[in-house]
C-alpha cells in the first residue's frame, strides 16, 4: 500500500515538474537510507546524471515562467513528465519488496505504465489550463501558476517519500486547488464582455 502511495505521489508531481522528483529520489538514495531503489536504478544515483538533471530543472523552472514558452515547453515535456513518471513510480519497487509485495515485484511494468499515466494526465490538465491562464491573465498568470506547479511538485515528492499515508491527502487538495482555479478562470471568461 504504501508503496503505491508513493509511485502515485512521485509520479503526479513528475506530470508537474519532471526533474524534481527525479533529483530528489536520486539524491536521497545516494546520501541518505530513506529511498532504496532497485538494482536497474543505480543511474540514479550518478553524480553525472544528478548534474544533467539539476541543469535541466533551473532551464524547465526558467522557461515555464515565461508566456508562450511555457508552451513550447510543455509540448516538448510531454514526452519527459510521462517518462520521468514511470521512472519514479517504478523507482518504489524496493518499497514494494519491504512491503513483501510479490506480485508487484513480480511484474515491474505495472510501475511504469501507471507512472506513464498518472504524469501523463496531470501533464495533460497542466498543458490544458496553461493557455487558459496565460490568456485570461495576459501572461502575469503564468510565473504565478508556474511557481505554484513546482511547489507543489516539490511538496508531493517530499511527501511520497517521508509520509506516503498523507499522498491522498495532498492529491485531494491539489485536486480542490485546480478545481478552484479553472472556476474562476470560467467566471472570468463568461463575465468578460463579447468583443
Amino acid at each position: 500500500m504504501l508503496a503505491a502511495l508513493t509511485g502515485v505521489g512521485l509520479s503526479t508531481a513528475a506530470g508537474l515538474n519532471a526533474y524534481i522528483p527525479l533529483l530528489i529520489v536520486g539524491l536521497l538514495a545516494n546520501l541518505t537510507d530513506a529511498v532504496r531503489l532497485p538494482p536497474g536504478y543505480a543511474w540514479l544515483t550518478n553524480w553525472g546524471v544528478l548534474a544533467v538533471i539539476a541543469v535541466l530543472l533551473a532551464a524547465e523552472i526558467v522557461l515555464d515562467k515565461i508566456p508562450a514558452v511555457d508552451h513550447v515547453n510543455d509540448m516538448i515535456q510531454t514526452a519527459v513528465r510521462p517518462a520521468a513518471g514511470g521512472v519514479v513510480f517504478s523507482g518504489t519497487e524496493a518499497a514494494a519488496s519491504l512491503e513483501n509485495s510479490s506480485w508487484v515485484t513480480g511484474h515491474p511494468w505495472v510501475g511504469w505504465v501507471l507512472g506513464i499515466a498518472i504524469a501523463l494526465a496531470v501533464h495533460a490538465m497542466k498543458s490544458a489550463a496553461r493557455p487558459v491562464v496565460n490568456a485570461t491573465t495576459v501572461g502575469v498568470g503564468a510565473p504565478v501558476v508556474s511557481t505554484a506547479e513546482d511547489a507543489g511538485s516539490l511538496g508531493l515528492t517530499l511527501i511520497a517519500i517521508f509520509i506516503p499515508v498523507l499522498v491522498l491527502v495532498a492529491l485531494a487538495v491539489l485536486a480542490l486547488v485546480a478545481w478552484r482555479l479553472l472556476r474562476r478562470v470560467r467566471r472570468r471568461r463568461t463575465a468578460r464582455p463579447p468583443a
